[in-house]
């Protein structure tokens, strides 16, 4: 019996993630397989589907993970190299009782990880949590699983560029950060119209050009001078593993994820009036006050992703989204987070209409408010520093408190947040008032709340 003893912090809260060689090794992934295939083989399942990203360490990653899944007995589909959405689209339709995709996201080149799904649904907090038992345990099924190649990257493209309707020709810059959208993206802009000016698209788990983070600003500064000068109607940036999406307009303004949202909400309104759209709770009273304003169903759900796709099981909502932009449509495709699936929603609408991505950004209420905030919180305490502020709070008179994820305080100056990261030693905050002098007024209310915990306030 193999035991094998995982290092607590890869057991993330919705996926696997370490430092290849350090906190993650091949022999780490081929126990994290069996685990996975034991639990799998456990509810009766006999297949899994497993792709990768572009990362140096991925092919030998991927490699140690077939090989713990098929000891197990399970019959794996090696989808190869592409973006997450690939996997989660080759699990759905291949009705694979698992998909597993070696990933680091949008971390540094020095990690790698999983993200894993299981009959169809997210696995995480609980689900991860027993996989580091199982294998510290060496309770493994056992099993002689075959494994097979199926290269799916052709037909996942084809899927995507199926709902790109319009008219206009448009012209779009895009940058794939070197990250694992590159091979697809090129394969989708060549089955659009328009011009396509492609950025970064080379594969290189290096990421030399900047780190393929599109929510963070300077990391589009590449992209928003390649939409200046070729005069772009739209750019568009993705992750590390292209399940979360970046967009700048014809100016080069950025667009946050929840502004995307209300853009992309519209087109599924006047389909489908009424209808349940989400957000986490970052996300701006904007997208709550135009959800309704459209006749839809705003919800304000938990931050991560796997959270916000159960929300949509659990509410039939047909699309979903986060301020990490993070977009699930299940109108129409298959409620998982698609980035190139979301940057084709959005080209058609834009090809579909006169009205510019600029005109579609300025005419969206203008508030005032503070990007996400990550405020350094040691592990043990920041969930602690939460109840601290939530019981302080109690009973104060002119607020209303939204306890769902974290604190999410309003009252007549707007609202301000403090949550606990789920997946790092940090507090996250962020304030919006429709004017600045109440937004100082909600960063002193905010600063307070730290400082009495004993956290020193972010530099607003």
């Amino acid at each position: 019996m193999e035991r094998v003893t995982l290092d607590p912090t890869i057991l993330r809260e919705y996926d696997i993630r370490g430092i290849v060689g350090k906190t993650l090794t091949t022999k780490d992934l081929r126990a994290i397989g069996r685990a996975f295939g034991t639990l799998v083989a456990g509810d009766g399942g006999r297949t899994a589907a497993v792709g990768f990203d572009g990362r140096l360490s991925s092919p030998d990653l991927e490699k140690a993970l077939v090989g713990g899944l098929c000891a197990c007995g399970i019959s794996v589909v090696r989808v190869g190299r592409g973006p997450t959405p690939m996997l989660y689209y080759a699990a759905h339709t291949l009705a694979a009782d698992g998909g597993l995709m070696i990933t680091g996201s949008h971390n540094p080149p020095d990690y790698n990880g999983i993200k894993m799904v299981k009959k169809g649904r997210p696995f995480w907090g609980p689900d991860i949590q027993r996989l580091g038992r199982i294998a510290a345990a060496g309770e493994f099924a056992a099993g002689s699983g075959e494994a097979v190649c199926k290269a799916v990257i052709e037909e996942y493209v084809a899927r995507v560029a199926r709902d790109f309707k319009g008219e206009k020709r448009l012209r779009v810059a895009w940058d794939a950060g070197n990250g694992a959208t590159g091979e697809a993206l090129a394969m989708l802009t060549r089955r659009l119209p328009g011009e396509h000016i492609l950025i970064n698209a080379e594969i290189d788990g290096t990421f030399p050009n900047h780190h393929p983070d599109p929510t963070v600003e300077k990391n589009l500064e590449q992209l928003r001078a390649a939409v200046i000068e070729n005069r772009c109607d739209v750019g568009i940036a993705f992750d590390g593993d292209g399940d979360r999406i970046g967009v700048l307009d014809g100016k080069g303004r950025v667009l946050w994820g929840d502004q995307v949202l209300v853009i992309l909400a519209e087109e599924v309104l006047k389909r489908h009036p009424g209808a349940t759209i989400i957000a986490d709770v970052k996300a701006s009273q904007v997208f709550f006050d135009e959800i309704a304003r459209m006749g839809g169903k705003p919800v304000m759900g938990r931050t991560g992703h796997s959270l916000i796709k159960n929300a949509m099981h659990e509410t039939g909502a047909l699309l979903a989204g986060e301020m990490s932009a993070h977009i699930f449509f299940a109108d129409g495709y298959y409620g998982y987070d698609d980035a190139l699936y979301a940057a084709v929603r959005l080209l058609a609408i834009l090809a579909s209409s006169d009205m510019s991505l600029a005109e579609r950004r300025d005419r969206l209420p203008q508030f005032c408010n503070t990007p996400e905030l990550r405020i350094d919180c040691p592990e043990e305490r920041k969930f602690k520093v939460i109840e601290e502020v939530k019981e302080r709070l109690k009973g104060a008179k002119g607020i209303t408190v939204r306890d769902i994820d974290g604190v999410r305080v309003e009252n007549s100056d707007g609202w301000w947040l403090l949550r606990a990261s789920n997946t790092q030693a940090v507090l996250v905050a962020r304030c919006e008032s429709r004017t600045q002098e109440g937004l100082l007024r909600l960063k002193k209310t905010l600063a307070n709340e730290l400082e009495r915990s004993g956290i020193q306030p972010p530099d607003f």
